[in-house]
C-alpha cells in the first residue's frame, strides 16, 4: 500500500538555498548541511523552516513566522502574509517525525513484485521489507542495481527471487525517539558509501522512511527558530521583527501601523536586589500577561533585557491607547514568585505611522522603534508608569540628520575628515597579537562625528563607498608598511563592500594599494559582511578566490546576523568567519549558546577556516571561548580601536612590563 497523500512523499522538486539560512547545530558538521541543499526535502521540513513555527506564550498573532507582523500587507512583509492559528504545526524534534510511513512487504514477496511496485508509483523512494520479524530496507536504487545486473541479464535471472535474497547487507534502521542532532551525527558516522541513503525509522505506529536531508533540514529549523525567538520567553526577538519586515513606508499601509515600545520600571533594581532568577521569572510572566493584553492581530517581540514591543495593525490613536492601557493595567496584580511578591511597573512609548507618514524618508521598522522609544523616554522623565505619545509634530532630526550626510558624503574623502582606527584581535591558543581590523570613522565639519552605521548606508547607496572602500585600503596598506618599517608588522583586516565587489574593481584596486606602499599580501585581510546582499554573488566568489589565490585572507563578518549564512558559506571562499557578537553576548552563561558555537568552531576549523568571536566583553566569555578551541576574539574586553600612534604606545608598555 503505498502512502497516502496526507503524509505526502519524499520526491520534490530541489529546495533553494533560501530555506537553509543559519541552519546551524551544535555537533553536526557544516559540509553536510551544504550537501544538503541540493538534496530533495520533504514538504513537512520546508513547511517548518518556511513557518519558522511559532512557540509557547505567544498567543495567536503574537508574531507567527508564518504571518506578517500583526496581518500587514505582503508588500511590506512580502514573504509572508495573513492572520493564521498560533499552534502552527509543531518543530520535529526526533527522528519519528519527519519522512512518510514505509510500505512493508514480506520477504517472501518475488523481486518481480517489489519491481512492479515502483514502476507503479514514481513518487516511491523505498520499501520495508519483512524478513523473519526484522525489517531492512530496500531502496529503488538498490533493487534497479541487482535486477539489471552488469551484463543486463539480471532482471530475468533475479526477477524471481525472493526479496529478502536482495537486500543489501548493511542495516540503515535508527530508533523513532531519538533526537534530530544525534541522528545527524550518527549519519556523519557512517561508512562513506552508505552516508547519504535513505533511512528506516522504527515506530511505534509503524515504519518509517526518512532521508538525510530531512534530518538535516530539521535539524536546520531548530536552529532557525532558536535565532528568531527569545529563549526565555518565547517570544519572537527583535531579529525576527527586523527580518520579516524589512522595510515600511507610506505607500505601503504605514497610516494603519503603530508600535508601543515597552520599558519595565527601575527592574535592574528587581536583578539586584532579589537575583537573576527572580528578574526572568517576573520576565516570562510579564511576556504572558503581555500575550492577555494585546489583540489578536497584533504581534508581540522582545527587544532585550527589559525591553518589549508590540507590532499594532489596523489601529488607530484610540484603539492603540486601548491595547497600552491594558498592558500597564496587567500589572497592577503583584508578582509572585516562591513568597517573594514584587510590583512591577512599566512606561510605555506610542507611536503611529500617522505620526511620522510626514517625513521624507522612513528607514523601515526602526524608524518607527525609534520614535516609540523616544516617546517612552519622555514618559520615564515625567514619572513613570504612564503612555508616551509621539507629538503631532514628531522630531525630524533623525532624518533630517540623514539628508545632511547624504550632502555631505561627497567630501568626506577630499576634506581630511576620514581616519582609521584599529581594534586588536587577540590570538587565545597564544595570547599574543592575532593583528588589528581597520575601522573607519568620520568627523563631517558641519555634522560632527557619523558613526559608521549612519553613512555607510547612504554611501552605498550613493556610490560613494568606491572612493571610501579605495582610501580605507590605501590608508590600511601605508599604515602596515609604517608597522613593518618599524619592526611591529601587524595583519590589518579591511571590511569590503558588496557594492565593491560589484564594480569588479576590487582587485585591482586591492593590488593597487598593496604594490604602491610594498606591502606583502598576507598581511591584508578582506572582511566580507554577511548581513548584506551580494548581487552577483559568483562573480564575487571569483574576485575573492583571485584575492586568496596572491596570498590575501578573505573574512565572513557578522556571521549569523543576516539571512544568509549558509548561502554564502557555500559560494564564497573564506580563510577565517568572524560569529556575530549576538552569539557570544550570552555564551559564557547560556549553554545552548555555547553548543552552538563550539558546533560551528570544531566544523570551520576542520575545513581549515579559522574562527574569530566578536564583542568579547568580559573576561569569562574570553575564558569560554578559549575552552571551546577558539582561534581568535576581538571586543572591547580586549582592546576598543584605538589611533595607530595609540596602539604603539600600549605595544611598547606592554613590551616594557
Amino acid at each position: 500500500m503505498a502512502p497516502s497523500p496526507a503524509e505526502g512523499t519524499h520526491a520534490g522538486s530541489t529546495v533553494t538555498e533560501l530555506v537553509f539560512v543559519n541552519a546551524f547545530h551544535s555537533g553536526i558538521f557544516l559540509s553536510v548541511f551544504l550537501w544538503v541543499l541540493c538534496c530533495p526535502i520533504s514538504s513537512q521540513i520546508i513547511s517548518a523552516i518556511l513557518n519558522d513555527i511559532s512557540v509557547t506564550v505567544v498567543k495567536q498573532g503574537s508574531f507567527p513566522n508564518a504571518t506578517c507582523p500583526g496581518g500587514m500587507k505582503k508588500d511590506v512583509c512580502p514573504d509572508v502574509g495573513g492572520s493564521v492559528p498560533s499552534l502552527l504545526r509543531p518543530l520535529p524534534t526526533r527522528l519519528g517525525d519527519l519522512g512518510v510511513r514505509a510500505v512493508v512487504r514480506s520477504g517472501n514477496s518475488p523481486a518481480a513484485e517489489i519491481d512492479a511496485l515502483f514502476r507503479g508509483d514514481r513518487t516511491l523512494r523505498a520499501v520495508a521489507i519483512d524478513h523473519g520479524g526484522t525489517l531492512a530496507l530496500l531502496t529503488r536504487e538498490q533493487l534497479e542495481f541487482k535486477l539489471t545486473g552488469r551484463l543486463g541479464y539480471g532482471r530475468a535471472l533475479n526477477s524471481r527471487r525472493k526479496t529478502s535474497e536482495l537486500l543489501p547487507t548493511s542495516a540503515s534502521s535508527m530508533p523513532a525517539a531519538m533526537d534530530l542532532q544525534s541522528a545527524a551525527q550518527a549519519v556523519l558516522e557512517r561508512p562513506e558509501e552508505q552516508r547519504y541513503q535513505d533511512l528506516l525509522v522504527l515506530d511505534e505506529g509503524g515504519p518509517r522512511i526518512v532521508t538525510v536531508s530531512d534530518i538535516f533540514a530539521g535539524a536546520s529549523a531548530q536552529f532557525r527558530h532558536a535565532s528568531l525567538h527569545d529563549p526565555l520567553t518565547g517570544l519572537p526577538n527583535r531579529r525576527m521583527l527586523e527580518e520579516r519586515c524589512p522595510r515600511i513606508g507610506a505607500d505601503s499601509g504605514l497610516p494603519g501601523v503603530g508600535i508601543l515600545f515597552i520599558d519595565l520600571d527601575d527592574f535592574k533594581v528587581v536583578n539586584d536586589t532579589f537575583g537573576h532568577r527572580v528578574g526572568d521569572a517576573v520576565l516570562v510572566e510579564f511576556a504572558r500577561r503581555l500575550a492577555g493584553s494585546v489583540r489578536p492581530h497584533d504581534s508581540l517581540v522582545r527587544l532585550g533585557g527589559d525591553e518589549f514591543a508590540v507590532l499594532l495593525n489596523d489601529v488607530d490613536g484610540d484603539s492603540a491607547s486601548s491595547v497600552a492601557t491594558a498592558i500597564l493595567a496587567s500589572l497592577d496584580e503583584p508578582f509572585m514568585y516562591h513568597g517573594v511578591t514584587l510590583q512591577v511597573s512599566a512606561t510605555i512609548g506610542m507611536a503611529l505611522g500617522v505620526d511620522v507618514v510626514a517625513e521624507d524618508t522612513l528607514g523601515g521598522m526602526e524608524v518607527l522603534l525609534r520614535h516609540a522609544d523616544g516617546a517612552m523616554l519622555r514618559a520615564k522623565q515625567e514619572g513613570k508608569s504612564r503612555i508616551g505619545h509621539v507629538g503631532a509634530c514628531p522630531e525630524k532630526a533623525p532624518f533630517a540628520r540623514q539628508a545632511h550626510i547624504r550632502r555631505r558624503i561627497p567630501t568626506a574623502v577630499g576634506d581630511s575628515a576620514l581616519s582609521l582606527q584599529y581594534q586588536p584581535v587577540l590570538d587565545l591558543a597564544t595570547g599574543e597579537d592575532a593583528g588589528v581590523e581597520a575601522l573607519v570613522r568620520w568627523v563631517d565639519r558641519e555634522i560632527g562625528p557619523v558613526a559608521p552605521g549612519e553613512f555607510i548606508p547612504v554611501a552605498e547607496q550613493t556610490g560613494e563607498i568606491l572612493r571610501i572602500g579605495a582610501w580605507v585600503l590605501d590608508r590600511a596598506c601605508a599604515q602596515s608598511r609604517a608597522w613593518i618599517d618599524a619592526g611591529t608588522p601587524r595583519k590589518i583586516a579591511v571590511n569590503v563592500s558588496p557594492v565593491q565587489l560589484a564594480s569588479g574593481t576590487l582587485p585591482a584596486v586591492v593590488r593597487a594599494a598593496l604594490d604602491r606602499h610594498g606591502v606583502p599580501p598576507r598581511m591584508l585581510e578582506l572582511e566580507i559582511t554577511e548581513g548584506t546582499a551580494i548581487a552577483d554573488v559568483r562573480s564575487a566568489a571569483s574576485q575573492l578566490r583571485g584575492l586568496i589565490d596572491l596570498g590575501l585572507g578573505v573574512a565572513l563578518d557578522d556571521y549569523g546576523s543576516a539571512y544568509s549564512s549558509l548561502a554564502m558559506l557555500r559560494v564564497l571562499p573564506l580563510t577565517t568567519l568572524k560569529i556575530d557578537k549576538a552569539f557570544i553576548k550570552d555564551i559564557d552563561v547560556e549553554p545552548h549558546s555555547a553548543a552552538i558555537v563550539q558546533g560551528l568552531i570544531q566544523t570551520l576549523n576542520g575545513m581549515g577556516v579559522r574562527v574569530t568571536a566578536e564583542g568579547v566583553e568580559r573576561e569569562s566569555q574570553l575564558d569560554t571561548l578559549r575552552h571551546l578551541g577558539c582561534d581568535t576574539a576581538q571586543g572591547y574586553w580586549i582592546s576598543p580601536p584605538m589611533a595607530p600612534s595609540d596602539l604603539d604606545r600600549v605595544h611598547k608598555l606592554e613590551n616594557t612590563l
